[in-house]
């Protein structure tokens, strides 16, 4: 998702229906799925995940928010409208609350505004999809191949031995994002480090080559923008 910095003018303009400040907790939920939705938020500082239960019981991870993302799991212009998705509080830290009606308003009356929040949310669209792509038509290995690569897109750091990803995840928070066990990614992993793909130090993983993952899944090449997630 974009930052704020880097959002049109007009989307930026966000801000301006901000409501009220709110702290959250490492461990805590922002919002719970199916909860009754009344507001929606830009993130100042901290990590948010935002994730769906799926029948199973499993947790599907679909992306990562942080400081200038908006976040905002709900329809619009729905008179009882509930939260479609959960946001489970990574890091501490704070976001801007926007009411909802407050919001509706803002949109009904600013055409510029309205137009750059539609494409803002065909791009999230557009990340889910390709999020759904993988998982469908590359299976287990091909979740988590997709997922390094687009955590390395959002996260990644270039150095002299290859991408180093500087968001810690456990094993189980990989799972999450491949919506599967912790015991199938451990296995995967394993078999990277073995082939020289990747290291883990620490917990933080360091890709040595990208290249292998994306030609085992056909890479599209994707635009970043949209390989990420955030």
């Amino acid at each position: 998702m974009q930052s704020v910095k880097e959002m049109p003018i007009t989307l930026s303009h966000l801000f301006d229906t901000v409501h009220h400040f709110k702290k959250m907790e490492k461990g805590t939920f922002l919002f719970q799925e199916g909860s009754v939705a009344d507001e929606m938020y830009i993130v100042q500082s901290g990590i948010l995940q935002i994730s769906k239960i799926i029948p199973d019981g499993r947790e599907l991870t679909l992306r990562m928010c942080s400081s200038g993302d908006f976040v905002g799991e709900l329809n619009l212009f729905s008179p009882s409208s509930r939260y479609l998705l959960s946001a489970r509080v990574i890091e501490s830290g704070e976001v801007a609350v926007i009411m909802k009606d407050v919001l509706e308003e803002k949109l009904s009356q600013n055409l510029p505004l309205s137009f750059e929040f539609i494409k803002w949310m065909s791009q999230q669209y557009r990340k889910t999809q390709t999020r759904f792509r993988d998982l469908v038509l590359h299976g287990k290995k091909g979740a988590l191949y997709s997922t390094l690569i687009r955590i390395s897109n959002s996260y990644g750091m270039k150095t002299n031995k290859g991408i180093l990803i500087e968001l810690p995840l456990t094993n189980q928070e990989l799972a999450n994002f491949c919506g599967t066990s912790r015991e199938v990614v451990n296995r995967l992993l394993s078999d990277l480090r073995k082939i020289g793909v990747i290291s883990i130090d620490k917990g933080t993983i360091t890709i040595h080559d990208i290249v292998f993952l994306k030609r085992e899944i056909d890479c599209e090449d994707c635009p970043t923008e949209i390989c990420k997630v955030d």
